[in-house]
């Protein structure tokens, strides 16, 4: 259960249902009337709507009837079969839907105490990375005495109804749940982290070693507690709700119930060898209207299946909503898949567990550079890096990175007429070792990896990145634009996560007596050649020291070389300036290092910025004696230490 809950609009589930027993009349919402102001933002309801408590619908009103089940929902007028979807992929997890519907004993009707009952719900949803708790009463839009919206398919049972009830109030009406999507929904049913695929783009329908790769993270994902769903969009000036000739609806949002391989035939006493199917069982919102191909309720297909695998699979022969078809038909007839990952943070698994980070920021704008914080994205070059930016460190060889950037919800605003989300998306830099301030110019920096950018509420991205030190930027597509957003990123190990705001070092008193910097430099080492050889095969172990002062960046060991590349970058921030910056070769062994041959560089800023190559020479001066081996390297400088 989540430590720390915010309370929507400060509504205090208990003390309200307390005075509501105390006055013996039930909760009426002050702050969701029911009301056609509840209702619509924009549009005027067809007929009038009676708003309705379940007593008023049915003799023996529950939460839950026999628990809850994917099959219980059914949309309604709204459209909204993503929130649907969403909740039918929540009621396959217990430990999550439990979080959404916290106490769901205490707050089910309780026949032998009817004074208990108050008419007061709560509803918990992870709403920009804090759980919120949304207090509602029971009162449900209906005409001719039905529930209009979400209901279940037990007239008796109003989980779904009441949960939609209370994301409307979140959104701010229930119309503005018309059109989303089922990933927001269960980030917001259960702090996932969403990832779109995009199944066209992909080739995923023509590419096999796609296909198999997708479905083996697909199956790792569900098996883990992961949720997914899934959609046709609709070709270009194409209609949505339309139904193809195989039975799927265009535009419409499914849950994925079932990831599995799918063994034909009974396996013979002496062969462990049996044919298996890639099969992926999804369910329709509406309830009815199901794939008619391959694999389908009745088709010819299930004869090859043992009556013992049928039986696993928990296949029924009814227009319930809920099918089967294999892997690759789904690829090539589905466009889009939303993949929600679980991702698993506990000490006390068998599973991968990761690191995670979380950062609240917000794109500001401001007309002084130095301070505007909404740059737009990498095309906008003289104001890209005026964006927030965050230093995260990989500390293993390779690690694999995710990193998910999600702005507000912004239907809350659909009432102003600015309810689309904006353009988001973001950067990977890899930057100096001991970058400690922001960047300012790109210079030696590595351009390592691009988001999509899309006008979607997440923007996920999965790498493995090299050891190093990165900065990560968030940005909306155009500059000027303000929102907030929240950035969380999932390593192997503790990535050090932190926003960079300082542009320089600060003054302090310490700098007055030690001096403060005059020079900043930039220096990227890209490699090495022509080394001595250490051992019996000509190669060694090289790494790289870069000094000045009193700092040091060193590189990771190249193995086995005569020549290596290190592609290691190092900043300084120079008090003195007639200390040179001094680049040293060493050869790893396991009693003592071996040095190998040093550049000295003065490093001024008139110096050349192209990359250059540098004989290697022994300890001393600039003109010290010449040793096997030079180095290329690329430096920049500068005396105003906002420049790089």
């Amino acid at each position: 259960m989540p430590s720390q809950v915010q309370l929507f609009r400060d509504q205090k589930y208990h003390e309200l249902k307390a005075q509501c027993i105390q006055k013996r009349q039930l909760f009426e919402d002050p702050e969701f009337p029911a009301s056609d102001e509840s209702l619509f933002y924009q549009s005027a309801p067809p007929r009038k709507v009676e708003w309705k408590r379940p007593k008023d619908l049915c003799e023996d009103p529950h939460l839950l009837v026999n628990g809850i089940s994917s099959h219980d929902l059914h949309q309604g007028t709204l459209g909204n079969c993503w929130f649907v979807a969403a909740c039918s992929c929540l009621a396959l997890r217990n430990a999550l839907w439990q979080r959404v519907i916290p106490d769901f004993n205490e707050q089910e009707w309780d026949p032998k105490n009817p004074q208990k009952y108050a008419g007061i719900f709560r509803f918990r949803f992870w709403c920009f990375g804090e759980w919120t708790e949304v207090v509602i009463d029971d009162l449900l839009p209906t005409m001719d005495g039905k529930l209009i919206y979400c209901h279940s398919n037990v007239k008796n049972e109003f989980w779904s109804a009441l949960l939609e009830k209370a994301y409307a109030k979140l959104a701010g009406s229930y119309e503005a749940l018309d059109g989303g999507s089922a990933a927001d929904a269960i980030v917001d049913f259960t702090g996932a982290v969403a990832e779109s695929v995009d199944l066209v783009k992909g080739k995923y329908g023509e590419t096999i070693s796609e296909q198999v790769k997708l479905f083996e993270d697909m199956m790792k994902v569900h098996k883990r507690g992961g949720l997914i769903s899934c959609s046709i969009t609709a070709s270009s000036g194409g209609a949505n709700e339309v139904e193809t000739e195989m039975g799927l609806v265009i535009g419409h949002a499914y849950s994925v119930t079932a990831i599995r391989k799918l063994r034909l035939g009974e396996r013979l006493i002496f062969s462990f060898k049996a044919e298996k199917l890639f099969m992926i069982r999804l369910r329709n919102p509406w309830g009815k209207r199901e794939w008619n191909g391959a694999w389908s309720d009745n088709s010819e297909e299930w004869k090859k299946v043992s009556s013992s695998e049928r039986k696993s699979l928990g296949l029924t022969l009814e227009n319930d909503g809920e099918f089967w078809m294999t892997f690759e038909d789904w690829c090539k007839n589905f466009t889009d898949v939303d993949i929600c990952w679980i991702v698993n943070t506990s000490y006390f698994s068998i599973h991968k567990t990761w690191e995670k980070k979380m950062m609240q920021g917000i794109w500001t704008k401001n007309s002084e550079p130095l301070l505007n914080r909404s740059g737009g994205c990498f095309d906008n070059r003289d104001t890209f890096l005026q964006n927030p930016q965050y230093v995260f460190d990989v500390k293993k060889t390779e690690d694999e990175v995710l990193v998910s950037l999600q702005q507000e919800d912004r239907r809350k605003y659909k009432k102003e007429g600015r309810g689309d989300s904006i353009p988001i998306g973001f950067e990977i830099l890899k930057v100096e070792d001991n970058r400690s301030y922001r960047l300012h110019k790109l210079t030696v920096q590595e351009r390592v990896a691009t988001s999509l950018y899309i006008n979607t509420r997440t923007v996920f991205l999965k790498r493995i990145l090299k050891q190093g030190r990165y900065i990560l930027i968030p940005t909306t597509y155009h500059p000027g634009i303000t929102t907030k957003f929240i950035l969380r990123l999932f390593t192997d190990v503790p990535s050090k996560l932190r926003e960079l705001k300082a542009d320089k070092p600060k003054m302090t008193c310490w700098s007055l007596l030690c001096g403060y910097p005059r020079r900043v430099t930039q220096i990227k080492v890209h490699s090495a050649e022509g080394l001595q050889k250490q051992d019996r095969s000509g190669g060694a172990d090289h790494y790289v020291l870069v000094k000045c002062e009193n700092q040091t960046v060193r590189s990771s060991v190249q193995h086995d070389r005569t020549s290596a590349t290190f592609d290691t970058q190092a900043i300084f921030y120079r008090r003195s300036i007639d200390s040179p910056i001094i680049i040293q070769v060493w050869n790893s062994n396991i009693l003592c290092d071996q040095f190998l041959g040093q550049a000295v560089l003065t490093a001024l800023p008139s110096d050349p910025r192209e990359q250059q190559t540098l004989q290697l020479r022994g300890r001393g001066s600039q003109e010290a004696a010449e040793v096997p081996g030079h180095i290329t390297v690329r430096v920049f400088s500068s005396d105003d230490l906002v420049e790089l």
